[in-house]
């Protein structure tokens, strides 16, 4: 067995570790609605006492579980409001969850690309060359439409040619309106008794919208100018 194969398997049971201890221990008890109503008023005392702990400990934990795809990032971000309010909230969860997806970017990238990419690299050519060209355009309209679980988009992308720079930009600014609503909604955390219903269809289809706006755009304009070019 190579190095290489060791530190990877070394990798994997980290992760599966501290996933399996996220469901063997039940701590998803503590990332419910009920829980953070509940605890609210003694984290806003300890935010008080000791701001930069609290934002720092909050900032780390949204990061693990954004990098792990624990169940748990609704309510995290939810926090974020109910604590920091909306601004500080916005601020520290958009860089969070941008620095958590970026992380499991790179964890799909180093366990799986390789092995994808020889296994199927024929027939993955042609979605190579178009991640390489639009791949911006597509993960921009992924991040806006909330359909998508976060973590498939970040495991699928990480096995595509696309650099890790232009992921984590993209990434922010396509997340970055869902982010302020549901951080918004933390602030009015009183008034949430579930967590359904926190974008309703109609701000979905916008963000749809928005999100598929730029690259139809784009395509628009290579058809304008493949026309011009062949008149």
């Amino acid at each position: 067995m190579s190095r290489g194969t060791i530190k990877k398997l070394l990798v994997v049971a980290f992760i599966a570790g501290f996933v399996a201890a996220y469901f063997l221990f039940d701590l998803g008890r503590f990332f419910s609605l009920d829980y953070l109503k509940a605890s609210r008023d003694g984290f806003l005392s300890l935010y008080d006492r000791h701001p930069v702990l609290v934002l720092g400990s909050y900032f780390l934990l949204y990061v693990a579980v954004t990098a792990l795809a624990l169940p748990a990032a609704t309510v995290v971000t939810l926090a974020g409001g109910a604590l920091f309010g909306l601004w500080v909230g916005v601020v520290v969860v958009s860089f969070a969850s941008t620095l958590g997806a970026a992380l499991a970017f790179l964890i799909s990238r180093y366990l799986l690309r390789d092995w994808v990419q020889r296994r199927f690299g024929d027939r993955l050519t042609r979605v190579n060359r178009g991640i390489a060209e639009e791949g911006a355009f597509y993960l921009f309209t992924l991040r806006l439409v909330p359909i998508f679980p976060f973590f498939v988009i970040n495991t699928v992308i990480g096995l595509t040619p696309m650099r890790l720079s232009t992921y984590t930009w993209v990434s922010q600014l396509g997340m970055f309106p869902a982010t302020v609503v549901y951080v918004n909604a933390g602030k009015e955390l009183g008034r949430l008794d579930s967590l359904s219903g926190l974008l309703s269809p109609s701000l979905i289809a916008a963000f749809t919208l928005l999100g598929l706006f730029p690259l139809a755009a784009r395509k628009a304009l290579g058809w304008y100018r493949q026309r011009r070019r062949n008149g």
